[in-house]
């Protein structure tokens, strides 16, 4: 994937949204543009309403030939259909994780902002890693990864990585030349017309070649 032309888009669901609603919401985003992956993302551990999103997320989803991953969960992630998982404790459990899915599935993992971890990860067998948030913000400590990470996996590291977190126009200009894909989340969903502000990624990851 380091080879393509524009880096990809990965969509990141809300940590909370109406079942009754968000299925429309996703379609349209994933009727404007061309959008490889979702990660359903819920902050809830709730497992019947994991379960239940990630049913009508499914749908939605491969009816459109888009990959759908699971924040953490691997077991169900296994048990509902779901083309992988996206891991949250950095290179700690790739390996064991792709032991127990396999190789046909997604193992992807988040790393902040260490490039050990995200070397280990990739060894461990992950199909991606991402780095973020990829600019300051008032969680946590306020660190952010550097472009300069970007900048030097993309020159040294073949597995895909992903910024993700904090993510502005700004940004996306500095980052399109070193990341495969862009992580969206709230950048999109924060906006009245989600679809619309997709689009407008779009345009200014492709004014950015």
């Amino acid at each position: 994937m380091a080879d393509i032309e524009h880096p990809q888009l990965y969509l990141i669901t809300p940590p909370e949204f109406e079942l009754s609603s968000f299925p429309g919401i996703l379609s349209a985003c994933l009727d404007a543009a061309d959008v490889s992956c979702v990660r359903l993302a819920l902050s809830t551990l709730d497992e019947d309403r994991i379960s239940r999103a990630a049913d009508v997320c499914r749908e939605v989803c491969h009816t459109r030939d888009v990959a759908l991953v699971l924040s953490t969960h691997v077991t169900l992630a296994e048990r509902l259909g779901l083309d992988g998982v996206h891991l949250a404790d950095g290179s700690r459990s790739v390996r064991a994780v792709r032991k127990t899915l396999g190789s046909d599935a997604i193992v992807g993992c988040h790393c902040s902002q260490s490039r050990h971890d995200g070397m280990s990860a990739a060894e461990s067998g992950a199909d991606y890693v991402s780095f973020g948030p990829a600019a300051a913000t008032a969680l946590g400590d306020g660190s952010f990864a550097e472009l300069e990470l970007f900048e030097w996996w993309s020159q040294v590291i073949e597995v895909p990585v992903v910024a993700e977190g904090a993510l502005n126009d700004d940004l996306i200009r500095k980052l399109a030349a070193h990341v495969d894909f862009f992580g969206l989340g709230d950048e999109i969903w924060s906006e009245d017309e989600p679809a619309n502000a997709l689009k407008r990624v779009c345009e200014v990851i492709y004014s950015a070649a």
